[in-house]
């Protein structure tokens, strides 16, 4: 998927990376921790929802300070900053119309206040892992002091060629990681961000809270939260989702503060988003939202009625491979038989 990388000044002077891609109705994400533009298209922790986003909405993005292509010195930052260049990139984006706006973890404190300060700009909320207080400000001592060393460990073994202190980080966010995808992210921390700035970001996440803004959002709002999630408590997503008037709250099936592309809770998150989000998003267009390129096109054939073999020849494939990916297409979306896949997608957007 193609994307338009940019770059803006901020009215502080800061310089920030910021992208664009797909089409549709806007969607913004705030920036959250170890972003990469370039990289995240690339990468098995990110890309598919890079992909999910930027294939339902004209999906705007950027790299928060200190972080990916952005770069520079996030010491000493807070929530103005984050709103400061949260409203940059809108700008700079020029979106005319009313837009949703996506918060993942810290990056929800950023939507918050966009949408209390600019309630007529903004559509609708979508907030995933997040939460309202940072862990310095949810009045528990020794959560503090656990999250005040934690900082403490990412300035001092950061960049360090042995992954083990980076590890730690790693088995928080996806502790359900297959081998490849904590390496990934392992790397993708290094590349991300420097030592000093990973403890700076950390620290000052500590510091959010947002909690006094919460009853003054408006707009429609999903809060969605992984039940089990190692970073963000479910209980910090629920005092959230309580604060704000009207707002939806979902708990998903998950250990991991990052949705996986192949867990279920991921296909749950597309669906909810979706049907909040859109207009009329069918619950076979949805299902099909979490399958890949190459499964997308194996089932437009499965739905066109060809064999395995006539499926293999057109994508130049092997009927082994058609034959696996079949089996993981039925168990994304649910069904056990090719009859039963075709009923679901046979009024899908399948590609032709």
């Amino acid at each position: 998927m193609q994307q338009s990388i940019r770059y803006l000044t901020t009215g502080g002077g800061a310089r920030l990376a910021w992208a664009s891609m797909g089409a549709g109705q806007p969607l913004v994400k705030a920036a959250n921790w170890l972003s990469h533009l370039e990289y995240d298209l690339e990468s098995p922790i990110w890309r598919h929802w890079s992909r999910f986003f930027g294939g339902h909405f004209h999906f705007v993005r950027y790299d928060e300070r200190g972080c990916g292509m952005t770069g520079g010195d996030p010491r000493g930052l807070n929530l103005q900053h984050w709103l400061g260049d949260l409203e940059a990139v809108v700008d700079a984006a020029a979106i005319d119309r009313p837009f949703a706006l996506l918060g993942i973890s810290q990056g929800a404190a950023a939507c918050v206040a966009y949408a209390a300060k600019h309630p007529q700009r903004v559509s609708k909320l979508v907030l995933y892992g997040a939460y309202a207080r940072g862990p310095y400000e949810r009045g528990d001592e020794e959560s503090a002091r656990l999250y005040h060393a934690i900082a403490d460990i990412a300035r001092v073994g950061w960049a360090n060629e042995n992954p083990v202190f980076r590890q730690l980080f790693t088995s928080r966010f996806i502790p359900e990681a297959t081998e490849a995808q904590v390496q990934w992210f392992n790397e993708l921390a290094r590349t991300t961000t420097t030592a000093e700035a990973a403890g700076a970001l950390l620290d000052s996440r500590g510091h959010i809270n947002v909690v006094s803004l919460l009853q003054r959002i408006t707009v429609p709002t999903l809060v969605l939260h992984a039940r089990q999630d190692g970073v963000v408590p479910l209980e910090e997503g629920r005092l959230l989702a309580a604060g704000i008037a009207g707002s939806r709250f979902v708990e998903l099936e998950s250990r991991n503060h990052v949705l996986l592309e192949h867990e279920p809770a991921w296909e749950r998150f597309c669906t909810e988003v979706l049907q909040f989000l859109g207009e009329g998003v069918s619950d076979s267009d949805a299902r099909l939202s979490v399958l890949t390129a190459r499964e997308r096109a194996i089932v437009a054939g499965l739905v066109a009625g060809r064999t395995n073999a006539q499926i293999a020849a057109s994508l130049f494939i092997s009927d082994k491979t058609v034959r696996n990916a079949l089996t993981r297409i039925f168990e994304k979306l649910g069904v056990r038989s090719r009859t039963q896949a075709m009923a679901l997608l046979r009024d899908a957007d399948l590609p032709r």
